[in-house]
């Protein structure tokens, strides 16, 4: 596994987790059963999503990338998109260059820690879809966000959280960063977490977003029982009238994960109050408290990137990766924002494990806006633990994948 490209900041947790999470193979029911009840595209809770995939196979420019969250600009969550609708891809860890003949040399790409994406409509039409990264002095393509809030230190960079228009405020674009720093290990993954910062761009304002603000949170800290992090922004709920959520009660909903164990926890705050981190609480299993380390898990074995969403029948959906980096996308629907929630269900099989000894997956979520004909577009990332070897000779596996999920 590379050790510059990708860097989940729970990463390491994550492995350690997934090592001892048995393996196995669901053995077929009594004879005639299997074929009743085997998967047929009629019947099947997804499906390949063919156009998005075209979109994101690219072989100069941007041609793989992870960390991928997409924003409706307009602020319009929940709302359908149409022609007008423009989308904000924010990326982590990406690479940038050029291959030739499904091959790329190690001197003909960068790798840079995050960039953005713009896509107009809802089709994924190429000629509306433009990648943007800024450029060093030496001409070479480089990080969009880098830290800049008082608690950076000299080598920090930013892996991207997820984001939302907070339009019933002043409809400033907010994005979680996560402050990352490398540091030897010896492990699969030689770096660390080190805090969450929020960064602010004001309505309007276009790459390299030079108005942007910079803070510090109090989001990022360790479990009382010292059994890992805790960390928010895995994915944002703006459950309200202008996001167009069907039972908004004016809150936005801010999800974390912690510990080994990958458990969801939530907080909220009102839409005005978004920048006051004391005006924040934390559900403790029973109320909103404003005691952040008497949050209660409400679910575990999530993602590090996921998503939340209300559904047609007033349920809401939970998207993610199936215990961090297993091979299944899972949903799970739960009676509110808290909860409770149902067990999770497997959707999706990620055949991309199936390519390579070293090819693993993660972060699976849905981009609730883009739904077509009753199906929520939903992604999740592929990379290798042999990232320098492989991308040389398939220099796109590192890139989203897309599947259409039955509502």
């Amino acid at each position: 596994m590379a050790i510059t490209l990708f860097k989940n900041p729970r990463a390491k947790a994550l492995m350690t987790l997934l090592l001892l999470l048995p393996f196995s193979c669901a053995s077929p029911g009594a004879a005639g059963k299997v074929e009743q009840d085997s998967q047929s595209p009629a019947k099947s809770l997804s499906s390949y999503a063919t156009d998005w995939n075209e979109l994101f196979f690219r072989t100069s420019g941007w041609f793989g990338g992870d960390g991928i969250f997409g924003i409706p600009l307009d602020g319009r969550e929940f709302v359908e998109a149409g022609p007008q609708t423009r989308t904000l891809f924010i990326f982590s860890d990406s690479v940038v260059g050029k291959t030739k003949d499904g091959k790329v040399k190690s001197g003909d790409y960068k790798m840079i820690h995050n960039l953005v994406a713009y896509l107009d409509g809802s089709e994924p039409d190429p000629d509306k879809f433009h990648f943007y990264w800024p450029v060093g002095d030496d001409g070479k393509p480089t990080s969009l966000f880098s830290p800049q809030t008082p608690d950076t230190q000299s080598g920090d960079y930013y892996w991207l959280g997820d984001g939302f228009v907070n339009v019933d405020a002043d409809s400033t674009l907010y994005i979680f960063a996560y402050r990352v720093r490398d540091v030897p290990t010896g492990g699969f993954f030689e770096f660390e977490q080190v805090g969450v910062s929020l960064i602010a761009i004001p309505p309007g304002s276009q790459p390299p977003f030079q108005e942007q603000r910079q803070l510090d949170t109090p989001f990022f800290y360790q479990l009382e029982n010292g059994g890992g992090n805790v960390t928010y922004g895995s994915g944002i709920f703006a459950n309200t009238a202008s996001a167009g959520a069907p039972n908004p009660d004016g809150y936005i909903y801010v999800y974390g994960v912690a510990g080994p164990y990958l458990e969801l926890r939530v907080a909220r705050v009102r839409p005005e109050s978004f920048e006051d981190f004391g005006a924040w609480r934390f559900w403790d299993g029973q109320s909103w408290v404003a005691d952040k380390h008497s949050a209660k898990p409400v679910a575990n074995s999530v993602s590090h990137e996921l998503s939340f969403s209300p559904l047609p029948d007033g349920r809401y959906l939970l998207v993610h990766q199936k215990y961090g980096m297993l091979p299944e996308v899972a949903v799970q629907v739960a009676k509110s924002p808290v909860g409770p929630f149902f067990p999770a269900k497997d959707i999706w099989r990620c055949p991309e494990v199936d390519e390579d000894i070293d090819y693993f997956v993660y972060n699976a979520k849905a981009y609730p806006h883009l739904t077509k004909n009753g199906a929520m577009l939903a992604s999740y990332n592929v990379n290798s633990f042999d990232f320098f070897t492989d991308i040389l000779t398939d220099p796109q596996f590192c890139r989203p994948r897309f599947i259409w999920l039955k509502l």
